[in-house]
């Protein structure tokens, strides 16, 4: 397991979270929970534009190594992994929250399409794994979070590629659970529900977003913060012995099963 202990800023004690997709979103708020909690942080992310100008807006040369990485390639994962444990000696955490997505009728999905979304989702979680493990055999622990979704965990429309590799990535994490963890480490999986970043102003219309509203108990998406505290815990010595679980940062969507919006609204006064 990592822990979250005072580290002085490049302290080469200071533990290392490797962050997949992390040029922005959820990955970038992940990356700060690890540098506010004194982690020196990789971010592997293919956007190099972007990967750039977030290492310059992080402004942090001793705690931050930003590497492009498609990470459905296994040599561009190998080489970056090692750059990273040359670089910091040492790999505690690996989250990977590279994704992507495409939103499509089944008869509509391409094989192309398909196997681009199963390649980075599904395959760059196999891939960097198996990177990241032997350089956290070396200090006896690690942990691993994987982002997959809620539509990893109930299916919708539109998401044959997307929702069958988040529900792959489930079962991957709860094989890596009972293959590492007598190693020390632990491998555990966030599944989002619909989160308020950049990507889904962009892809979520008014109309779309007053539906997840309905559906959602709290009524409202949740922040790139609020995932990345989740991942923290998990990656905390507070989640020492959580090995192999699925923790839903939704707000309740999946809990609510069909949620009937006007039963939640009236406090079930029109009956069952």
């Amino acid at each position: 397991m990592t822990s979250t202990p005072a580290h002085a800023p490049g302290s080469t004690d200071a533990p290392v979270a490797v962050v997949t997709g992390g040029a922005r979103g959820i990955g970038l708020a992940v990356a700060r929970w690890f540098l506010d909690h004194g982690h020196r942080v990789a971010l592997l992310d293919i956007d190099t534009v972007t990967l750039a100008a977030t290492e310059i807006a992080l402004n942090d040369t001793a705690r931050v190594l930003a590497l492009p990485c498609d990470v459905s390639q296994p040599q561009q994962v190998q080489a970056a992994i090692e750059t990273v444990a040359g670089r910091f000696g040492r790999i505690d955490a690996l989250v990977n929250n590279a994704g992507v997505a495409v939103f499509k009728p089944i008869t509509q999905t391409t094989f192309e399409e398909w196997r681009h979304v199963l390649g980075t989702n599904l395959d760059g979680a196999f891939l960097c794994s198996q990177a990241c493990v032997p350089v956290m055999r070396r200090r006896g622990h690690g942990c691993i979070v994987n982002i997959a979704s809620i539509s990893g965990l109930r299916a919708s429309t539109l998401r044959v590629a997307y929702g069958t590799s988040k529900a792959a990535l489930i079962q991957l994490t709860k094989q890596q659970a009972v293959e590492l963890g007598n190693e020390g480490i632990r491998s555990n999986c966030i599944a989002p529900g619909p989160v308020d970043t950049e990507m889904s102003k962009l892809v979520h219309s008014v109309a779309i977003r007053s539906d997840y509203y309905d559906a959602i108990p709290l009524n409202r998406y949740g922040t790139a913060e609020e995932i990345a505290a989740a991942v923290g815990f998990l990656c905390s010595a507070a989640a020492s012995y959580v090995n192999g679980q699925v923790l839903a940062v939704d707000g309740g969507f999946d809990a609510s099963g069909v949620g009937l919006p006007t039963l939640r609204r009236t406090g079930g006064a029109a009956g069952g």
